[in-house]
């Protein structure tokens, strides 16, 4: 039995998000249809914006394309029904919006090459997995095509497989050290020490920089971010303070003014991983000073693949980079899936 096996015995969704364009992700995305073929499980594919196509329409460099087999379910947009190879049977017209066309969810009757797309907003990701969950599907594959690695976000689905590489860095060592600290960033701890604070930010509907005491009270800042607000949010620190929860984006200008007394004093809270934007070296020193964050809902990451190939011309040794990965993430399971 393969990953795809294993995998779709624990979850019903999984995302592919890249570390970085090139890292090899629709490259996964193809092993793990290949593998479905193999197992015979029927998977429904969708993206968060679109890929297949032979060629980056950014960066203009050659992509792999996605090849789909027989029974497979498919999102196509309207505009991209005729440029498919496969043979597609259309199920169903949904109203969720695209850039290109009305979205169809597809099956596909003779194997060959298609073009995918999908919705960009999260709440219509989810119901189009219903869709095709009740149209027979067994295990939905969602291609983060538009945002990488905040694509992650925990409302899209179950897990997810990251996709890393030697397109990060020249130096093996950093590929290893950034692929690790996201991993950690993504399995921060969860926020569960008090009901009544979840509940007081979900009903602000995470718009708002709350400040919570130690009784759970909640008080709502006239701040919709933190970025380049650290002052206000150090002055509304008080001695009861203790917990901050920060909507949006969580970089080192939301903490770079608060005194290390209060740094050490709070808590801070965000949404999900995916908002943080903080290097490794410079997280190292926010722990030192002292720093505690945690999440209302982490990510699980269910397998990493790597790309031992940059497109700049350089390549690492496949089994080194496993090796060196494993050292650090010793419990996960870590493939070149071209091996």
């Amino acid at each position: 039995m393969g990953l795809l096996y294993d995998l779709s015995t624990k979850y019903k969704t999984l995302s592919i998000v890249g570390m970085a364009k090139n890292a090899g992700k629709t490259t996964a995305l193809n092993f793990l249809i290949e593998e479905a073929m193999d197992e015979g499980i029927v998977l429904g594919i969708t993206s968060t914006g679109r890929d297949g196509e032979t060629q980056d329409l950014v960066t203009g460099t050659e992509k792999p394309r996605v090849y789909l087999d027989q029974g497979t379910l498919v999102s196509v947009p309207s505009q991209l029904y005729n440029l498919a190879d496969a043979g597609l049977e259309i199920l169903r017209r949904t109203p969720y919006s695209t850039a290109i066309g009305e979205l169809l969810i597809c099956r596909v009757q003779d194997a060959g090459y298609v073009q995918i797309a999908g919705p960009v907003i999260n709440s219509e990701t989810k119901k189009l997995c219903k869709d095709m969950f009740d149209l027979g599907c067994d295990l939905i594959m969602i291609d983060g095509a538009i945002d990488r690695k905040t694509i992650a976000s925990p409302e899209t689905s179950d897990a997810i497989i990251l996709a890393t590489g030697a397109v990060l860095s020249r130096s093996m060592k950093k590929v290893v050290e950034e692929t690790a600290h996201v991993v950690h960033l993504y399995g921060l701890p969860e926020f569960g020490e008090d009901d009544r604070v979840k509940a007081f930010i979900e009903q602000d509907n995470y718009e708002h920089i709350i400040a919570f005491n130690t009784d759970g009270e909640g008080k709502v800042l006239d701040l919709v971010t933190g970025l380049g607000n650290a002052r206000y949010i150090d002055d509304a620190i008080e001695e009861d303070t203790k917990y901050i929860f920060i909507p949006g984006a969580f970089t080192n200008s939301v903490v770079a003014d608060i005194s290390n007394k209060h740094l050490k004093q709070v808590e801070f809270i965000l949404k999900d991983p995916t908002k943080i934007f903080v290097n490794i070296m410079d997280w190292g020193q926010l722990r030192k000073r002292g720093f505690k964050v945690k999440v209302l809902k982490n990510i699980e990451i269910a397998a990493i693949t790597v790309n031992p190939w940059a497109p700049q011309g350089y390549t690492f040794d496949s089994d080194f980079l496993i090796e060196s990965l494993k050292k650090l993430l010793p419990d996960m399971p870590i493939i070149d899936v071209r091996k």
